[in-house]
């Protein structure tokens, strides 16, 4: 079971009537029957952290207020709970886990889908309408959780959880060939995993995005071609020559509206699938008659279940996927966020914990 001497912690909290963040102390949960209690190792930041503090349509939910921001974390189990479930780990084990708590686990919505639609309406996301993991310590359902496989690091693995889902998930739930080709737009935080898990795929691959950086990190990370649709005019017309026609698939990891605007124009006409995963603060357009006449498809992908979490981690050990952190001390989350803001950040960015 376990136990700690000390009964507060450091957490950065959000606080939704000053809109800004606040390194609050805050009690230690206990975890109930079902839940672990870890010392978090690792807890890295997600655009969609970063929603909070903007005016947004797309039905982000706050809950509790103030509360602690972070929903990709890693740790090492303390304590933990009495139930059959949380009995599975022990002590000392290393974890990562994913955010949604208070759902039943067992209905087709959670098994299939996604938490967010599970049948009792109960489902709560840590990070947003309770606690995250940007704090020292932090609950998670143990039906969320998974030890680490040994090649992955509990100090360096935390964007996995999230981004490396969502990201795995992106392409592999393409379903394409060998060979075809797959552009990525936003090559930054989910990009760059996006683009590995692409050529372990044995995909061919275009990275376009609008931060030189950005571009620069997909070209290590593996990218056939690059470009700068902000800067280059030319760049669709140079794109579909190179791929015959357009690409099998696009998958937009950005937050731009703009991109996914562009995004029927370089998918090749009758199996182009748009694959959606990065949220505009404004709602997509999409040509009803583009769709009605089998110009495109559309699909999308998100941080997952943890029915679909496993293999996506698992893969990523295998191939060696690695985010590429950028780490940061807990008092230093606002400077995380502007910098994830005005596009200077590169790969991944967290907090490790001592």
């Amino acid at each position: 079971m376990g136990s700690i001497a000390k009964k507060t912690m450091r957490a950065q909290q959000y606080d939704a009537r000053d809109n800004t963040l606040h390194l609050n102390e805050i009690p230690i949960p206990t975890p109930r029957a079902h839940e672990l209690l870890v010392k978090i190792a690792c807890a890295s930041l997600c655009h969609s952290d970063v929603m909070l503090f903007e005016p947004n349509d797309q039905g982000l939910i706050i809950g509790q207020n103030p509360v602690t921001i972070g929903h990709e974390g890693t740790g090492t189990i303390v304590t933990t709970g009495s139930g059959a479930e949380a009995r599975k780990f022990s002590k000392g084990d290393e974890v990562g886990f994913i955010c949604p708590v208070d759902c039943c686990f067992e209905c087709a919505n959670c098994r299939n889908v996604h938490n967010a639609w599970c049948v009792t309406g109960k489902v709560r996301m840590q990070g947003f309408t309770v606690d995250g993991y940007f704090q020292e310590f932090a609950v998670v359902d143990a039906r969320n959780a998974m030890v680490l496989p040994d090649s992955l690091d509990v100090k360096t693995a935390a964007p996995l959880f999230c981004a490396g889902v969502t990201a795995y998930h992106a392409i592999e739930d393409c379903n394409l060939e060998p060979g075809q080709w797959v552009a990525v737009i936003g090559c930054g935080g989910l990009g760059h995993l996006g683009i590995q898990y692409a050529k372990a795929m044995g995909l061919q691959v275009i990275g376009l995005d609008i931060a030189p950086q950005a571009l620069e990190e997909a070209k290590k990370c593996g990218a056939d071609h690059v470009f700068n649709s902000s800067k280059d005019p030319d760049w669709k017309a140079k794109l579909l020559e190179i791929t015959s026609g357009g690409v099998d698939a696009a998958v937009n990891f950005s937050a731009s509206k703009r991109s996914y605007d562009d995004c029927p124009a370089i998918l090749r006409p009758g199996q182009g699938l748009l694959m959606v995963v990065g949220i505009p603060r404004e709602p997509l357009q999409l040509n009803a008659l583009d769709i009605a006449l089998g110009r495109y498809r559309v699909k999308g992908a998100n941080n997952g279940t943890c029915y679909n979490m496993r293999p996506a981690i698992e893969f990523s050990a295998k191939h060696t996927i690695q985010p590429h952190l950028t780490t940061y001390k807990l008092e230093e989350v606002p400077k995380m966020i502007e910098l994830m803001n005005s596009h200077k950040a590169q790969g991944r960015m967290g907090v490790v914990f001592d």
